[in-house]
């Protein structure tokens, strides 16, 4: 008879063990499954000790333990466990600390279908009697509300259930840049769910910036995935070459072995997806991200380059509303899918010899900058590109100051770029006022315009 009982046995261990860290971390999916789970579903007595302390906690203090509470937890209130439970059980925490779930969302809904039925099969055998009885309107109530038990019930951040949340410290884990000065200015560089913006015009070499900050990522252990519209995958693979070796773009294939050498041992991983001009848009984006995580693939940066050359979702009668709703997807991607993305935008024509490229140079749609994180310029003039020189001006900053200039040194033959010390001239020619009153002017026109065609 023990072996008739319904538990998740035949789903494995993996698959317990990965449902229990989740009800740990997921507050709302939490609230849901504790309608319908019974902790004897659960095969190992660990697991069930374990869900037992997280229902106990919430029960009496009526807010969801955080990971740092389920530490104090273990290590005092475990006590009247035998040894080897109380060793299984912080085994399993030290693994699911820093662990991400694969494949949550099967999980979720496989376990909360199992509990759900079961439910509804008591509820069932509960109106047997009652049948006979022909209390008709009992058993109705009965079978609704076996149905609804179970049901989706995440409405959102709770104030209350979830105020421990409110007091763990957030973790943005930054990638750097690879320049350590404009580092500082942003916390250590992009964070997981955060828009990156390089602007520059035409020429200027947008995308072997984007090159750099991928290959420090992978020069870091990161795992990054290169989308690229413009260039074919084997001419950015090869950059990426010419940028971690610095062997010249124009001397790759003389030194193939050397490369291989050097590449081999590297702990990053990258994946260089090619798209034709204008034929993805963030839903390719999206469903090309989601088959990678099936694959175990989990991207901590993302580079599409570059945003302007991205198809819309949904066609808009001018070109700045799909621009517009272009960069509002791809931050929405850095969030879901818990990554940076670093991206690139064009100038206008005002640009395209200037010393310092402001916000104002924006080609079509200004609202790009309302929606991203961290923008910086890149302007070349005809001199600077004579002498592998440049300026890197930082435009926008959530997470410090802007309205900052710094002169680099840029040779594009091996895609070499060094942001070089700052000197009186940089640090006179644009401040952050300057930036401030440029950005209040260009919506204020921005807002008349709008005005004026509705």
């Amino acid at each position: 008879m023990e072996d008739n009982k319904p538990s998740f046995s035949k789903f494995g261990k993996d698959f317990q063990e990965s449902l229990c860290q989740m009800i740990l971390q997921d507050r709302p999916f939490a609230d849901t499954i504790m309608e319908v789970l019974d902790i004897n579903f659960l095969e190992l007595h660990y697991l069930r000790v374990f869900i037992k302390k997280i229902f106990e906690y919430r029960e009496e203090f009526g807010v969801h333990p955080t990971y740092r509470i389920m530490i104090s937890i273990i290590r005092a209130e475990i006590d009247g466990e035998n040894a080897a439970t109380q060793q299984q059980l912080r085994n399993y925490f030290a693994r699911i600390h820093d662990a991400q779930v694969s494949g949550s969302d099967y999980i979720k809904k496989i376990s909360l279908e199992f509990c759900r039925k079961q439910k509804l099969k008591e509820a069932m055998i509960k109106s047997v009697p009652l049948l006979e009885k022909s209390s008709f309107d009992e058993i109705a109530k009965i079978i609704n509300d076996a149905i609804k038990l179970g049901d989706h019930t995440d409405h959102g951040y709770d104030y209350l259930k979830d105020f421990e949340r409110r007091f763990e410290l957030k973790a943005r884990n930054p990638i750097s840049l690879g320049w350590s000065d404009i580092d500082g200015l942003c916390k250590g560089g992009l964070g997981k769910g955060e828009l990156g913006v390089v602007i520059a015009p035409t020429g200027a070499g947008k995308s072997m910036v984007l090159v750099h900050l991928g290959a420090n990522a992978l020069k870091l252990g990161k795992t990054v995935v290169h989308y690229t519209l413009e260039l074919a995958d084997t001419v950015v693979a090869s950059r990426y070459d010419s940028c971690i070796t610095k062997i010249p773009l124009g001397q790759l294939h003389s030194f193939k072995e050397e490369i291989y050498e050097q590449v081999q041992d590297m702990e990053g991983t990258l994946i260089v997806k090619e798209y034709p001009t204008k034929s993805a848009s963030t839903r390719s984006l999206r469903t090309h991200l989601e088959k990678l995580k099936m694959r175990d693939i989990l991207p901590e940066m993302v580079i599409v380059d570059y945003g302007d050359l991205l198809r819309p979702v949904s066609a808009q009668k001018e070109k700045r509303n799909e621009l517009e709703s272009i960069y509002e997807e791809l931050r929405g991607l850095a969030k879901e899918f818990e990554c940076c993305l670093w991206t690139a935008s064009q100038t206008n024509r005002s640009g395209l010899n200037a010393e310092v490229i402001t916000l104002e140079s924006i080609s079509e749609a200004f609202n790009k900058c309302f929606v991203s994180d961290f923008i910086f310029s890149l302007s070349r003039t005809v001199e600077d590109k004579q002498s592998n020189t440049g300026r890197i001006f930082v435009a926008k900053n959530r997470n410090g100051p802007d309205g900052i200039v710094f002169p680099i040194s840029m040779h594009t033959a091996n895609v070499q770029i060094e942001v070089l010390p700052q000197t009186g001239e940089e640090q006179n020619m644009l401040t952050a006022r300057d930036q401030s009153e440029v950005l209040k002017e260009k919506y204020k026109k921005f807002r008349s315009n709008q005005k004026k065609k509705e």
